[in-house]
């Protein structure tokens, strides 16, 4: 065999397993990425996201400092320059990601590779190579639906390039992609529509929660339009299929994300597919076909970049460490990087009181920082403790570094905690975070 492992994908996951199999491993590793090395998270996701997240948070910052006392006075934000910026830290990760691999003794091959046979991949360039691994670490990528227009719409990869900001934009999906470039595009300036089909934000988190979050993007300025589906996007427009209309400069499309398997050979191979063309694996990220290997959003199983991580080291030390063991996809916290933003562990109160008895206990407070500027924003803090352990089952906080504060709340909720451990916790004030363990009385009681 040419390699002892072939990665297929150059994204969080793919570049984890490589170097872990290379440098720990002591297998000889190629991998093969068409794009731009570090994936959707770093090139086209997470990282220029939250940038960008950033940048959107000045203008109310710099009102805060004027009511603070700072002498200050907001300027027109540079977009040209701001973008430059953002490519040039874009280039630097993609360096340190190469350099990485290099490092690690991975042979890069930067071209599309398509599987032929259980251990043979071809590249673009008409090289075939052998391997007694394959691991497809390919990702996911956004889609537009087929309706009249189509080709006017962009997506979230294309929102990082854009020439010019847009005055107006309409933005379709009711997801965190949609509803945190909602926030971004709002805080730059841009009026913004957001719609969706459902009947509120953010499907799948707390109810709760979720209406706090979109509470607070309707006082920010943003019109979030519920039950409400385009039905065709002309030049400067778009028509609902209730048949109103909204005059825009941009309409993004933010409606969900299909994993990336188009085109790769796997389907003659007899790998086996899910109904949204995930690939199918077991615990330890085997397909159907023994010699294949999938990590990542491919696979759909939590796509978030640190589980994509965590399942490819965990393949690697299993194939090539005499290391076996399987990423843990239980309590797996995330962060939705609106504003206000939210940080999520657990289970929601929906799913908890459907599995047993359950006690509720929300806090709800205006922030010291923006209280004392005047603003009226609130945060939410939320935990739900079942009435037989006392085991905290799920924790929800939306206000400000909502992400930083779940990170920590989700070692404890991982640990097994129940609400009394965070009852003996002493508060650490003044801070938001002292909520947490505060919180005395339930709010509401399912039995």
């Amino acid at each position: 065999m040419d390699y002892d492992l072939f990665v297929i994908g150059g994204g969080s996951g793919g570049v984890r397993a490589a170097r872990i199999a290379s440098a720990e491993g002591g297998a000889k590793v190629g991998l093969a990425e068409e794009s731009r090395m570090g994936g959707t998270c770093v090139i086209r996701g997470c990282v220029p996201k939250k940038i960008m997240v950033n940048a959107s948070a000045f203008p109310g910052q710099i009102a805060d400092a004027a009511a603070y006392g700072w002498q200050v006075t907001q300027g027109g934000f540079d977009w040209p320059r701001f973008r430059g910026q953002l490519e040039a830290e874009l280039t630097r990760l993609e360096g340190a990601y190469r350099n990485t691999l290099k490092n690690a003794g991975v042979v890069i091959h930067d071209q599309r590779a398509v599987v032929i046979d259980p251990h043979r991949v071809r590249l673009a360039d008409g090289t075939e190579v052998s391997a007694r691994h394959i691991l497809i670490a390919t990702g996911g990528r956004p889609f537009i639906p087929d309706i009249p227009g189509a080709e006017l719409a962009v997506t979230s990869n294309e929102m990082f390039h854009l020439d010019a900001l847009p005055g107006r934009a309409v933005i379709m999906g009711g997801g965190y992609i949609a509803c945190e470039f909602a926030c971004i595009l709002n805080g730059l300036g841009v009026q913004v529509t957001l719609m969706c089909r459902a009947s509120n934000i953010l499907r799948g988190f707390d109810e709760e929660a979720r209406a706090h979050v979109a509470a607070g993007m309707a006082e920010k300025g943003i019109t979030i339009l519920t039950g409400t589906e385009i039905a065709r996007i002309d030049p400067g427009l778009v028509t609902t299929t209730a048949g109103a209309t909204h005059e825009t400069d941009l309409v993004l499309y933010a409606t969900g994300r299909v994993p990336n398997t188009t085109g790769l050979g796997l389907e003659a191979l007899g790998v086996q597919f899910g109904a949204r063309g995930q690939i199918l694996v077991d615990a330890h990220s085997q397909t159907s076909v023994p010699s294949i290997f999938a990590v990542g959003d491919v696979t759909d199983r939590i796509n978030l970049t640190p589980v994509a991580i965590r399942e490819g080291h965990a393949f690697a030390d299993t194939i090539f460490g005499g290391k076996p063991w399987v990423a843990d996809h239980d309590l797996v916290a995330s962060a939705v990087f609106t504003q206000p933003e939210m940080g999520t562990v657990g289970l929601t109160e929906e799913a908890a009181k459907a599995q047993g008895g359950v006690e509720v206990y929300v806090s709800t407070f205006r922030p010291m920082k923006t209280l004392f500027a005047g603003r009226q924003d609130r945060t939410l803090m939320k935990l739900i403790v079942a009435t037989d352990t006392r085991r905290v089952l799920g924790c929800h906080i939306v206000g400000p570094e909502a992400g930083e504060m779940i990170q920590l709340a989700a070692v404890a909720i991982k640990m097994g905690a129940t609400k009394e451990d965070f009852d003996r916790t002493v508060a650490v004030h003044p801070t938001a975070a002292e909520e947490l363990v505060t919180m005395r009385k339930p709010a509401r009681v399912h039995a």
